[in-house]
């Protein structure tokens, strides 16, 4: 693997004609932003391009997907965005993972498996590092790209609250709300509009919160029978986890969400007291410092059993008496 820098990785995209772009499972906003953004670049210099994931996209992404042509072809040189693991690509992509030519991302947690990467993790949201790579392709942003990209940024930081937003990400939202990024109804759509499943979901899910380390962990449990019982869709968990960090005096909040195979997806959240990828990497999984994730098997009770001891191995002091 070698690193590569925003002009380099420009440069690669623009000597290969037929380019696939992967984005990870269960996706979100910013690599769904991310993968679309630079499609639509790409495209928009002559190439051949088209994302694929290994989940069905969110209908309240439809604004992204419906915008850029997905044509059907064999890739040449494949790119993967926001992706920090070969594992997070699902088990249907899992056939590109040690072909991807090209990687980026953004996550300071990243394991590589790429032949390139372009990293860098000062950014709040990966779709800040498409950007750039889009300008060095000496590509005019458009109303789409910035659609696309706008959301990446937004939804990466919390709509511009997360301590990773930088002075940089709002410099860059601001300009691509003056290349026509729909700012206002794609906040709304993010942030604002709830389905009558979610708030059902979200009902059912508060009342599963559990305390520990003195309240300072929280854990939140989303089981199947959960979302059976809501009729919850897959664009409905997104944003149930940071709810536990959200309760006065959490250092940790813990989302876990039971899969259907039996494993649980879990998602932490932290302030400025702990290191959400520490944990997470205690636990073979990663991310950043105030989110990250990994996947375990097992009962509710052992996973969280799992999940605490990471907590306590790497916040010693989550267990002081107050």
């Amino acid at each position: 693997m070698s690193k590569v820098t925003v002009n380099g990785a420009a440069d690669m995209l623009a000597a290969a004609d037929r380019i696939l772009i992967l984005i990870h499972q269960f996706p979100d906003g910013d690599t769904i932003g991310s993968g679309f953004a630079l499609c639509h670049a790409l495209q928009s210099l002559g190439k051949t391009a088209r994302v694929v994931c290994h989940d069905a996209i969110p209908e309240k992404y439809n604004y992204m997907v419906s915008a850029v042509p997905q044509p059907d072809f064999e890739p040449d040189f494949i790119c993967a965005v926001d992706v920090a693991d070969a594992k997070l690509l699902g088990e249907s992509l899992q056939v590109y993972a040690d072909r991807v030519d090209l990687c980026i991302d953004h996550h300071g947690s990243h394991r590589e498996f790429e032949k390139h990467l372009l990293l860098d993790a000062s950014m709040g949201a990966n779709a800040m590092i498409i950007l750039q790579v889009i300008e060095a392709m000496g590509v005019t942003v458009d109303q789409t790209m910035a659609d696309c990209l706008y959301t990446g940024i937004a939804t990466d930081t919390g709509c511009f609250k997360y301590s990773n937003t930088t002075p940089l990400a709002h410099r860059m939202a601001a300009q691509l709300m003056e290349a026509g990024a729909q700012a206002e109804p794609i906040n709304r759509a993010m942030f604002d509009i709830k389905s009558r499943a979610r708030m059902h979901l979200e009902k059912l899910a508060l009342q599963s919160i559990s305390f520990y380390d003195h309240d300072r962990t929280a854990v939140m449990c989303v089981t199947t029978d959960m979302i059976r019982e809501s009729g919850a869709e897959e664009n409905d968990m997104e944003g149930l986890s940071p709810l536990t960090r959200q309760i006065e005096g959490v250092w940790v909040g813990v989302m876990l969400r039971e899969k259907a195979d039996g494993d649980y997806k879990v998602s932490i959240r932290t302030g400025t007291h702990a290191d959400a990828a520490a944990i997470c990497g205690l636990l073979g999984g990663g991310g950043h410092p105030r989110a990250a994730g990994c996947t375990l098997s097992g009962t509710t009770d052992e996973v969280i059993a799992q999940v605490r001891d990471a907590i306590q191995r790497a916040v010693p002091r989550i267990t002081e008496v107050k």
